[in-house]
């Protein structure tokens, strides 16, 4: 025996059906799909939340709201807290990015509250809440605002 003479068991191989193939195939005139209609054609495929021809669910219900994603402004966010654990007393976004703390600046950087500031610090950002300001303040430290990156031109379509 050697590798040429082996052969798969008894039924395990099935002849594959030969779709389209005319009345001699036994799958007849259209190939099992029945005469006309969207199935019967190649290159079928039903769209998702289709209702058998009746207006979808999604094209019935009224549009809401008003998105502003082309204009929405992508803030890098820390909070006092976590300045409070990191070594070093003058805080900017570039060292921030550089320590690794924060991973994309985006359109800048804003402080929040939460968390308590227990040493003097010096921060600039682009953004400050009241309450961190305030935290900030209290514990001797500066909170200096810079200017927002520039804004992006978008030039009308014609």
């Amino acid at each position: 025996m050697n590798l040429s003479e082996i052969k798969p068991p008894k039924g395990q191989v099935k002849v594959q059906r030969r779709i389209g193939r005319g009345m001699g195939s036994g799958r007849g005139k259209y190939s099992g799909r029945g005469a006309k209609g969207a199935k019967s054609i190649s290159g079928y495929s039903k769209m998702r939340g289709f209702e058998g021809g009746q207006m979808p669910l999604h094209r019935r219900l009224p549009k809401r709201g008003f998105s502003n994603a082309v204009f929405k402004k992508h803030f890098a966010v820390i909070n006092t807290g976590a300045l409070d654990k990191l070594e070093g007393d003058t805080f900017t976004p570039e060292s921030l990015k550089a320590a690794g703390v924060i991973k994309k600046l985006g359109d800048g950087l804003k402080v929040l509250a939460n968390g308590d500031l227990t040493r003097k610090i010096s921060v600039s950002a682009q953004l400050f809440s009241k309450a961190a300001e305030e935290k900030i303040k209290a514990a001797g430290g500066t909170a200096t605002v810079i200017a927002p990156k520039a804004v992006k031109e978008i030039k009308p379509k014609k």
